[in-house]
């Protein structure tokens, strides 16, 4: 793949190779990095959609215990992930699958203690698509949809299993649809703000598989102050 960034993440947590032009980290990739939170019981974790493995790789560094399996639909982005999780001696304990997260035949059934993923937030009628096809399957639901989501959560993860995902607040109510529909209860849920005074562009969810109603909504996380520097709890995430 061309054009290819070799960058430190998170204050240099991570070396990540990236592309240039196409899915790269962001703000929503530290935040629901950060967002994930695993129990002791916890031993397979799944990202879906993993691009070139950042969240995958932040999480095995946090939680020694687990091991993360991330899968991504375009093999050069697979590739890649690969090769970082070599650079950063994360290999025994990261496994990368180039493949389609629509394919039920690709992961085992309920062998999953929690599933992490970043879905594309535009739907296919409200934007217009990229010529770049890279940045198009990362922004549109091309090859994934909330109701994909939804039934990789059901099909994939345990009993009690649990779905961490960042999605466009606009689209609330449809995220929120899909997982009921296959029994991924909300429970807890927490909405982002570039700043006081702006609408909520992002929120943060957890899903838990068979679960009881009973969802907690969280204090606003905002991410820019009045001086439009980030935020105390914004810089904290940043040198977890």
């Amino acid at each position: 793949m061309p054009d290819i960034t070799f960058d430190d993440i998170l204050f240099g947590k991570v070396r990540l190779l990236q592309p240039s032009h196409g899915p790269r980290v962001n703000m929503d990739t530290v935040l629901l990095a950060d967002w994930v939170k695993v129990r002791s019981d916890t031993k397979r974790i799944l990202e879906a959609g993993c691009a070139s493995g950042a969240i995958s790789l932040l999480l095995a560094q946090r939680y020694g215990n687990v091991h993360v399996t991330g899968v991504e639909i375009q093999s050069g982005l697979a590739d890649m992930a690969k090769a970082n999780a070599e650079n950063n001696g994360l290999s025994e304990r990261v496994t990368f699958i180039a493949g389609d997260l629509r394919d039920k035949n690709l992961l085992p059934r309920e062998s999953f203690d929690a599933l992490v993923i970043n879905p594309p937030y535009e739907s296919l009628s409200a934007s217009r698509q990229s010529p770049d096809p890279s940045r198009s399957s990362a922004r549109l639901e091309i090859t994934c949809t909330p109701d994909d989501v939804a039934e990789l959560a059901f099909r994939t993860l345990k009993s009690n299993g649990r779905l961490f995902a960042v999605f466009k607040s606009a689209r609330l109510d449809t995220f929120m649809t899909a997982m009921r529909e296959k029994r991924m209860i909300p429970k807890r849920l927490r909405p982002v703000y570039p700043k006081r005074g702006y609408n909520s562009a992002v929120f943060l969810i957890e899903c838990v598989k068979n679960a009881g109603e009973g969802l907690t909504l969280m204090a606003p996380l905002y991410v820019r102050g009045d001086d439009d520097n980030y935020t105390d709890e914004i810089m904290t995430i940043y040198k977890k």
